[in-house]
């Protein structure tokens, strides 16, 4: 119990040293606690990620690499996976956090199941470990995303 309260002291005193919110500063602490977890013996890049429910549930992910590459896992996939599997298909936020020189941006493929779960106002906070963070929406992350509506007949 006395370190979970010195850990949320501590993000207390993180959020307001930044100006980011609780909530924010929250979802980017969860993303970077499960980043050690990331099975990566291949390439050593360990990735957290974490999306907010719109329950407010929060599911996280880590990158699981493959011998066979394009069999790995993203972060991302990891915790959208997770999400679904506990009943929820909406995402209200989305943090992902990596040990690089710049916050570290979802790749081309989780940007589009970050879209089939979330609207385009939905922010996607990145980072690095070092303390960057950058943000930037669904819509301006993936513009032209292929949605369900593409799909609709003329």
């Amino acid at each position: 119990m006395r370190s979970a309260r010195r850990h949320s002291r501590l993000a207390r005193a993180k959020t307001k040293a930044s100006g980011k919110s609780e909530r924010d500063m929250a979802l980017i602490d969860e993303a970077a606690a499960v980043r050690d977890n990331a099975y990566a013996p291949y390439s050593a890049f360990r990735v957290g990620a974490a999306v907010r429910a719109g329950s407010g549930a929060v599911f996280t992910g880590v990158n699981v690499e493959n011998a066979a590459y394009p069999e790995g896992t993203c972060a991302e996939a990891g915790a959208i996976a997770a999400m679904v599997a506990a009943g929820e298909t909406a995402i209200a936020e989305v943090a992902v956090i990596a040990d690089c020189p710049d916050p570290v941006a979802p790749c081309g493929g989780c940007r589009q199941k970050i879209a089939e779960f979330a609207g385009p106002d939905v922010v996607v906070t990145m980072g690095t470990v070092a303390g960057a963070r950058a943000q930037l929406t669904v819509r301006d992350m993936l513009p032209g995303a292929f949605a369900k509506s593409s799909m609709d007949k003329a």
